[in-house]
């Protein structure tokens, strides 16, 4: 019997995966090139940092555009008004003339006849009136001039993925910053705790989550016109393996995520096989976090490190649900060794059994 349970704990029974022992073999300090580490509050510290999402000084340090400061692209309305009976611009007769869908254009100039090549963008209707008038009244006495912003394509954003309605608007008053925008095309139709909003204006994007709009009002960014915004649901996953409920790569459903509820996400620990003391996290840190994990300055590039969860230590609960769980992370839960053993004697048990059952049928 104790040959047979020697021989089979030699051969390769079936098991979820490595036990204690293997993982430990990985380490540097043995015969492999991960660091592995027990999880303190000082690791926990460490660890835990997590790249954060946000706009950079570029888009924060843009202020609100005017609503009605006119852009390239935009289309303006012109009447004018003389004092005389024989105009420059008024036809006999008439009080006025008007000067429809007049297009300012990519360079943001305007043609006003008698007047010249003006530039209109960066201007309000009010400034590019003043400019207008000054520079007929040399030649017909007290013009009276108004200028409108009628509509164009130049101060305007295209809105797309998860929103209500996707499509190109067009930065006006009610609709200059971001969030303002985002309801504009009908909200975020994805979970908020998972969308993630991304500006893209010419070679700069920038990502934040749709939730720190609200959180965080510097967040909030003045748009500009062609800006690009898209929303995405997080795409963020971790790997569940080992003694557990279920063994799958899971989707972030929160902003962040502890290693307890990473576990319960997955149906926690198979009470029957799982060991409470062997709960790895594998990750590969980049090397400013590995040095400071480490105590050292000399590494240099991605780090392979494994991190232990002992849930059996004083406050090891604790450690465990303030250890933040990243992307890419897999989690990886031991067997209990009693069952390694167990497996060993039953199949021990069952050759046995075979072996005699077979012996009676030769000997009848």
């Amino acid at each position: 019997m104790l040959a047979a349970v020697a021989l089979l704990a030699s051969c390769g029974l079936p098991r979820s995966g490595p036990n204690k022992n293997e993982i430990f073999a990985g380490s540097v300090l043995r015969e492999g090139d991960a660091f592995v580490l027990i999880v303190d509050d000082r690791v926990n510290r460490i660890a835990s940092v997590s790249p954060a999402l946000g706009f950079s000084a570029t888009f924060n340090n843009a202020g609100v555009l005017g609503s009605d400061t006119i852009q390239p692209g935009d289309i303006l309305g012109l009447t004018v008004w003389e004092n005389v009976d024989d105009g420059l611009l008024v036809p006999t007769g008439q009080p006025a003339t008007v000067l429809n869908e007049v297009q300012v254009d990519g360079s943001g100039f305007i043609f006003v006849p008698y007047a010249g090549r003006i530039r209109a963008a960066g201007n309000t209707p009010e400034g590019l009136r003043q400019i207008i008038t000054s520079k007929l009244e040399d030649q017909t006495p007290a013009p009276q001039v108004q200028v409108r912003r009628l509509a164009g394509d130049g101060s305007t954003v295209s809105v797309s993925g998860g929103v209500g309605a996707q499509g190109v608007y067009p930065i006006e008053r009610p609709t200059r910053t971001l969030s303002s925008m985002l309801a504009q095309a009908g909200g975020v139709v994805i979970p908020p705790e998972i969308a993630q909003v991304t500006v893209v204006r010419g070679n700069t994007t920038g990502t934040i989550w749709y939730e720190d709009l609200y959180d965080n009002p510097q967040g909030d960014i003045a748009l500009r016109a062609g800006d690009r915004i898209m929303v995405k649901e997080d795409s963020r996953t971790f790997t569940a393996l080992g003694a557990t409920g279920a063994q799958n790569r899971i989707p972030f459903e929160t902003k962040s995520i502890s290693a307890i509820e990473a576990l319960a996400t997955v149906g926690g620990l198979l009470s029957a096989v799982a060991d409470p003391t062997g709960v790895f996290v594998f990750r590969n840190e980049p090397a400013e976090i590995a040095n400071q994990l480490l105590d050292r300055t000399d590494l240099i590039g991605t780090q392979r490190v494994v991190y232990i969860l002992d849930l059996t230590r004083p406050n090891g609960m604790f450690m465990a649900r303030d250890f933040a769980v990243r992307d890419g992370d897999t989690i990886y839960v031991t067997e209990a060794p009693f069952v390694q053993f167990n497996k060993v004697v039953a199949a021990a048990t069952g050759s046995l059994n075979a072996a005699t059952a077979a012996t009676d049928i030769a000997g009848n």
